[in-house]
C-alpha cells in the first residue's frame, strides 16, 4: 500500500519535473521572484508529505488533506501575484499546468477509481466535499482577480470532472471572453455547453465549434464535435464528412483511428439514397374566343390531371385565374391531392381546365371547361382548350 502511493507520489513529481521545467527556466543571473520561491517550497512540502507518507508517520487520509490544503494555499497565493513575474506569462501557465495536474488527477481518482480496491477503509479516501471547497476557493479568488483567462479554463475543468456542467460552461463563458481566437477552449465550451442542455449540440454548441474550426479547421475536438452535430440532425453525410477530416491527424493504426472509422461507416451506412426526381407534365390552358365573353378576368381556373385508368380523384391541381390564360402550366407529385395519389404513379393520365365562377373546387353548372387526350404523365407540350359549358 505504502509502495504505491509513495510510487504514484514520485510520478506525479516528476511529470510535473518535467512539464515545468521548460517554462520555469530562467536566464542565468536572473534573480528568483517570489512566486518561484513559493513552487519550490510547494515542491519540497510535497516530498516531506510523501516521505512521511511512505515511513508510516502520516496517514493516507491525513496525507490527502494536507495535500489538498497546500494546493489550496498555493491558489490563495496567486492574488497577489509576484511584480517581477507578472510579464512572464510561461510563468504563470507553468503555475496553472502545476496546479491543474494534481488537481484533476486526484479529482478524477476519488471519481471514477476504486479506492477500496487498493484499501477497504473509506475514510482513508479525499472527500468530494473536499475537492469541491478547493474548486470554491479557485472560483472565490477569480471573483476578485477575473482576468485570468487560464484560471478559468482551470475552473471549468475541474467543474466538468465533477459533472457540473452548468456551472463549467459558465467558467468557459468567462475563459472565452478573453481568448476569443483559442479554438481548443471553444470546442471545450461547446461540449461543456451540449453536456449541461442534455447532450444536445443543437444552437449555441454547435456554433462555438463551427466557430473553433474557422479559427483552427484541424482541431480534432472541434471536428468530433461537428460530426456529431450533424449526425443528431440526420445530416449522416456531413457527419462523415466531418470525421472523414480526422482521420489524417490521428496514426493510422492507432484505436482512435478505428474508432473513427467506424462512426463514418455507420454514417455513410444512414445515408439514404437520392430519390429520382419525378418528371413534371407540361402544356397550355387556353379559353375557347368563343367563350371569352362569358368568363371574368378574376374567375378561378383550376388546371388538373386524372388518370386515364384508376380513382376520379385529381392527382395534381394548379389554380389560377381567367386572366392569366393563356396559361403554361407544370404539374407534379408536390401538387397531389390526397396521400398515395400521385402522378408520377399513373403512367397516363388526362389533363382537363375549367373557369369556376364560384370559385369551389367542385363543378357547378355553367362553368367553362375543357380536357386534352390521354397523355403520359411526363408528357410536355399537352395542350388543353376550355371550350365547353357545364350542363
Amino acid at each position: 500500500m505504502t509502495a504505491f502511493w509513495l510510487g504514484a507520489a514520485a510520478l506525479t513529481v516528476v511529470a510535473l519535473a518535467l512539464l515545468l521545467r521548460p517554462l520555469l527556466r530562467r536566464r542565468v543571473g536572473a534573480g528568483v521572484s517570489r512566486t518561484g520561491a513559493n513552487v519550490s517550497v510547494y515542491r519540497e512540502q510535497l516530498r516531506e508529505l510523501d516521505a512521511d507518507l511512505a515511513a508510516g508517520k502520516l496517514e493516507r487520509a491525513d496525507h490527502a488533506r494536507a495535500r489538498l490544503e497546500l494546493e489550496a494555499r498555493l491558489l490563495e497565493d496567486l492574488r497577489n501575484p509576484d511584480p517581477a513575474a507578472a510579464p512572464m506569462a510561461a510563468r504563470r501557465l507553468a503555475l496553472v499546468v502545476g496546479i491543474a495536474v494534481p488537481l484533476l488527477a486526484a479529482t478524477v481518482y476519488v471519481l471514477t477509481g476504486n479506492p477500496a480496491a487498493i484499501e477497504r477503509q473509506a475514510e482513508h479516501a479525499a472527500s468530494a466535499a473536499q475537492l469541491d471547497a478547493m474548486v470554491a476557493r479557485l472560483a472565490a479568488r477569480l471573483r476578485e482577480s477575473p482576468e485570468d483567462a487560464e484560471a478559468w479554463k482551470l475552473l471549468a475543468r475541474s467543474y466538468g470532472v465533477l459533472g457540473r456542467f452548468a456551472e463549467a460552461a459558465e467558467a468557459y463563458a468567462q475563459a472565452a471572453r478573453r481568448a476569443p481566437r483559442d479554438a481548443q477552449l471553444l470546442a471545450d465550451f461547446a461540449d461543456a455547453l451540449a453536456m449541461a442542455r442534455g447532450q444536445r449540440l443543437a444552437g449555441e454548441p454547435e456554433k462555438l465549434v463551427l466557430r473553433a474550426l474557422e479559427i483552427d479547421p484541424r482541431n480534432l475536438k472541434a471536428l468530433a464535435l461537428a460530426g456529431s452535430a450533424a449526425f443528431e440532425q440526420r445530416d449522416y453525410r456531413g457527419a462523415a464528412a466531418y470525421w472523414q477530416r480526422m482521420l489524417p491527424l490521428v496514426a493510422a493504426d492507432s484505436e482512435d483511428a478505428r474508432s473513427i472509422r467506424s462512426n463514418i461507416e455507420e454514417a455513410r451506412s444512414l445515408i439514404q439514397p437520392a430519390a429520382p426526381a419525378a418528371s413534371a407534365l407540361k402544356g397550355v390552358v387556353r379559353l375557347s374566343p368563343g367563350l371569352k365573353a362569358r368568363a371574368a378576368p378574376d374567375d378561378t381556373v383550376f388546371v388538373f390531371a386524372r388518370a386515364e385508368q384508376g380513382p376520379p380523384l385529381p392527382l395534381a391541381v394548379k389554380r389560377a385565374k381567367v386572366r392569366e390564360l393563356p396559361l403554361a402550366f407544370e404539374l407534379d407529385d408536390s401538387m397531389a391531392m390526397a396521400p398515395g395519389l400521385q402522378l408520377s404513379a399513373f403512367p397516363r393520365v388526362i389533363v382537363g381546365a375549367r373557369v369556376s365562377r364560384s370559385g369551389s373546387a367542385t363543378p357547378q353548372p355553367g362553368d367553362l371547361q375543357g380536357r386534352s387526350a390521354a397523355v403520359a404523365n411526363n408528357a410536355t407540350g399537352v395542350s388543353v382548350v376550355i371550350d365547353s359549358e357545364v350542363r
